[in-house]
């Protein structure tokens, strides 16, 4: 048998080709496709995370070594010549010996002195067939002196050349650079150094987003991400350059527990990496909500009861970035307060330094650099509870936590016993800074970080991490909670007056703050219960209560803010609030003007911590509206049904003459901030489907309904008025005037009949929607209103859906008095006041039936993924709705919590 040629032997014969160039980088495809499908399979076998990295660097070094040889002495033959020296060093990021599947080859080709004709022959043949096999090249052309010469000034390169790695070629030219280069940072001042990464960091950081609880995380970039363990082991390696990876640096750093969390963080995070960078097909970072689900699933995630796959996986995710979180904390903190020691060596930021140390009130406090420490873990052990008094001292003195009372009380989370959950100092001590803090985001937040609120109240243990698979929330239940206490304790400190100047003015007639804020701390406690959301929240909210100590009378306001918290979100922006039923019912819900004023401050914290730019004026309008009605209700004046033809009577009078009439205005601001809505009104002669006409003329021009309302007189005459975005959810016609005019004479044909749009242009497929299974629910409510049977729907959003839904109510020979638009994420979830041809209610069993399965198709009805973008689809996080079908009496359908 013949063996089979080498990949040398046919390197060189792809060498003698007519066109080397493509015949070597042909014979290399296969050698290096082949190296790294191997890594996959071991990857696909549970091989850990940090070591498929290697394996994928590794492919990378047997074909960048063939290739330099097929280049230096095949087609380029090595010369003796001194200056035509070569040598090929890996840098960055693939010099530390690890790649992701489409990371960039950082690549150094380092030369005596200046460059010579053979030496850029090679330099441009390697770049050259690298490029043709698809790979991501940072390639860097220097001497010795110039690689010197810029690492002393430029951290960036610096950096680089810490993880040098020789490759190929002259190897006492690359052992040359890398002894000089590591005797001089040896020798140097590594301060620049650390503060240049650390401010690096903290740039990365702002750009990236400053929590690193955010539900679609950069993976590389984010914080609590793989970068960030990468600074630290960067500086270990500028203190300790000849020791491999920062070794000695870090074994004096960290403790034995803090180098396995480290280690155990880098293989978790080099897997997601991996595994993102193959399902993508490219170098992609952030793990988006349409890579969430396959990602999970290579990673041998599983549901477990009501939680899906994806969300169990992103729970680790988060837990793994706090750890990173942690160890960076510990690390940097450590690095800032002991690198000002004047002595040389390695010893002057190993040793601690004490000056301008100072006692508290509390014994074994101290205020040490400008943070709050502890004499030691025994401080704990010796009072418990001074864990909790701790952190009303940190918020008192305004501190941060010194690394060594963060690891102190990292370490002592086991005196955190059933006694101490209920002791009532500690208890106290608690309330204190939920209450009474003067920055309670950030003293529960470094809380939350070290493990312990988590473990004095169970009830929130459960939630650190979770996640919630849609597009709606931006963060995870934990972090939106307590940025929400943070936001209503800066609407009682005035701080957000501009935007919220009826809030401002409502806290300070609060009369009850410390339920107010347990109310929004426990708000969010039952996601993924069994009995649903509220229920369970409820229920948690009482046991958590009760072993604080609170008041029995406080306990029941607190368990219903928690049960009702999604209530005025709901009613407001999915309720008739011209109804009088509508305000009469919420009176009724709530009870008395203290839980009004309390849920209106929950409610706007609630909505603006989902995310940035969820609040708006619009919702402030309608919660304005809604709280204003309901407060002169409980001063004993009487509700109106509003008359929204008076408002428009020129209009009405254009119509009575012309047939139909529209017009655009602008909206004015609201509670400080602009309505992003354009409202458009036209008023036409009633007639069967004409609502459906103008839903469907607007979604052909683009413009996304916000919200509808319909009025009609006893003559016949009907008022549509519309609040309308753009694409972009700014005003529609705001950028594009011209446009708004061309939507309004649309609309005016189409409520005289002519000229009707027919179908909407298909709107484009979106990836990140795509990944969502959205069940639609449909449900039919007759108690809601007095005079209309009121539907509502939920599924999943698309352009043209309004349009779609109203043409089955004009198909089934229903007209619609009013209609209510709300969008959360990838869930729209829609209401209608909807009547018979003779203006009742409708009551045929069978008529709701065949409405239903109309409405239910058309929610089915699901623009297809983009082209060439393979999409898994998990179900979304929606549990609001899941048992919507099995209630006796129909309820408002609750989109994704606003308060998640």
């Amino acid at each position: 048998m013949t063996a089979s040629p080498s990949l040398d032997d046919r390197l060189d014969e792809a060498a003698r080709a007519g066109d080397p160039r493509a015949a070597v980088a042909s014979v290399l495809r296969d050698s290096y496709d082949a190296a790294r499908a191997r890594a996959e399979r071991k990857l696909d076998g549970g091989l850990n995370g940090r070591e498929v990295a290697r394996l994928y660097a590794t492919a990378a070094d047997d074909m960048l070594a063939a290739l330099w040889r097929v280049a230096t002495q095949t087609l380029h033959p090595v010369s003796p010549v001194e200056c035509e020296r070569l040598s090929l060093v890996a840098v960055g990021g693939y010099g530390r010996g690890v790649l992701a599947p489409y990371s960039d080859l950082d690549l150094l080709f380092l030369r005596p002195g200046k460059p010579t004709p053979r030496g850029e022959r090679v330099i441009e043949f390697i770049l050259y067939v690298l490029w043709d096999l698809g790979a991501k090249v940072g390639p860097s052309v220097r001497s010795v002196e110039d690689c010197l010469a810029l690492s002393r000034t430029d951290m960036t390169v610096r950096t680089a050349l810490l993880e040098a790695r020789p490759l190929a070629g002259d190897a006492r030219l690359s052992d040359l650079m890398i002894g000089r280069f590591r005797d001089m940072v040896a020798k140097s001042d590594p301060r620049p150094f650390i503060a240049a990464k650390l401010e690096e960091r903290a740039l990365r950081h702002q750009k990236a987003g400053v929590t690193r609880y955010k539900v679609e995380p950069n993976v590389k970039d984010g914080k609590g991400g793989l970068r960030d363990l990468n600074t630290l082991y960067w500086i270990a390696r500028s203190l300790a350059p000849e020791s491999r990876l920062g070794a000695t640096v870090m074994d004096e750093m960290f403790t034995p527990r803090e180098r396995r969390t480290s280690d155990e963080a880098f293989d978790f995070l080099w897997r997601v990496r991996i595994h993102l960078h193959l399902v993508a097909g490219r170098a992609e970072e952030k793990l988006t909500f349409d890579m969430q689900p396959e990602v999970a699933r290579r990673m041998g995630w599983r549901g477990r009861g009501d939680e899906p796959a994806v969300e169990r996986f992103m729970r680790r995710y988060f837990l793994v970035a706090r750890d990173v979180g942690a160890l960076t904390r510990a690390m940097s903190a450590k690095l800032e307060a002991r690198h000002q020691k004047p002595t040389q060596g390695l010893s002057r930021l190993m040793t601690p330094f004490r000056p301008n140390r100072r006692k508290l009130e509390v014994e074994g406090f101290w205020v040490d650099q400008g943070r709050l420490s502890v004499e030691g873990p025994e401080v704990f052990t010796a009072d418990p509870v001074k864990l909790l008094t701790l952190f009303v001292c940190a918020d008192r003195h305004d501190l941060d936590l010194h690394p060594d009372a963060f690891s102190a009380v990292s370490r002592s989370l086991s005196l955190v016993t059933p006694r101490l959950r209920r002791d009532p100092e500690a208890t106290r001590a608690f309330l204190n800074v939920l209450t009474h803090g003067q920055r309670p985001y950030r003293t529960l937040t470094i809380m939350n970080e070290t493990g312990l609120l988590g473990r004095f109240l169970p009830e929130w243990g459960r939630i650190v991490g979770q996640t919630q698979f849609n597009m709606y929330h931006a963060y995870t239940v934990d972090e939106h909670t307590l940025q929400a206490i943070g936001i209503i304790n800066d609407i009682a400190r005035g701080k957000l007056k501009a935007d919220h100047p009826m809030a401002t003015e409502i806290v300070h007639l609060i009369s009850d703050m410390e339920a107010l804020m347990l109310g929004m701390l426990l708000h969010d406690v039952g996601k993924g219960g069994e009995r649903g959301q509220l229920e369970d929240g409820a229920i948690a909210a009482r046991r958590a209560c009760e072993r604080l100590g609170v008041d029995p009378r406080r306990i029941e306001l607190v368990v219903w803010l928690v049960r009702s918290h999604l209530a005025l979100s709901d009613y407001a922006q999915k309720r008739d609030l011209s109804d009088p039923a509508t305000i009469r019912a919420f009176a009724e819900l709530v009870g008395d003007p203290e839980r009004l004023r309390m849920l209106l401050v929950l409610t706007v914290a609630d909505i603006r911590a989902v995310g940035p730019g969820v609040w708006n004026g619009w919702k402030g309008q309608l919660m304005r509206t809604l709280y204003d009605q309901v407060a002169a209700l409980f001063r004993g004046e009487d509700v109106a049904r509003e008359d929204p033809l008076a408002a428009h009577p020129a209009l009405v009078q254009r119509a009575r003459q012309t047939g139909a009439a529209a017009q655009a205005a602008p909206l004015t601001p609201v509670e400080g901030l602009p309505v992003q809505a354009t409202e458009i009104s036209i008023a036409a002669a009633d007639r069967p489907g004409l609502f459906a006409d103008l839903a469907q003329t607007m979604a052909a021009l683009g413009a996304d309904v916000t919200d509808a309302r319909v009025a009609t007189t006893s003559e016949g005459v009907v008022l549509d008025v519309f609040r309308v975005q753009d694409g972009a959810g700014l005003p529609y016609g705001q950028a594009e005037p011209r446009r708004l005019k061309a939507l309004v004479d649309a609309l005016e044909k189409a409520a005289r009949g002519e000229g009707r749009i027919s179908k909407a242009p298909a709107p484009a497929g979106n990836a990140r929607k795509a990944a969502f299974e959205v069940r639609p629910v449909v449900m039919v409510d007759h108690h809601a209103s007095e005079t209309a049977t009121v539907v509502e729907v939920s599924g999943a959003d698309r352009p043209g859906l309004l349009a779609a839904l109203s043409r089955v109510f004009s198909d089934e020979g229903l007209n619609i008095r009013s209609a209510h638009v709300a969008s959360y994420g990838e869930r729209a979830v829609d209401s209608f006041y909807v009547v018979d041809g003779k203006g009742r209610k409708i009551t045929s069993e069978q008529r709701i039936a065949e409405l239903r399965t109309a409405l239910e198709a058309v929610l089915d009805s699901r623009a297809p993924a983009p082209e060439g973008r393979k999409v898994a689809s998990a179900r979304a996080s929606a549990r609001d709705v899941s048992d919507l079908g099995r209630r006796t009496r129909a309820k408002p359908v609750s989109p994704p919590s606003e308060a998640r």
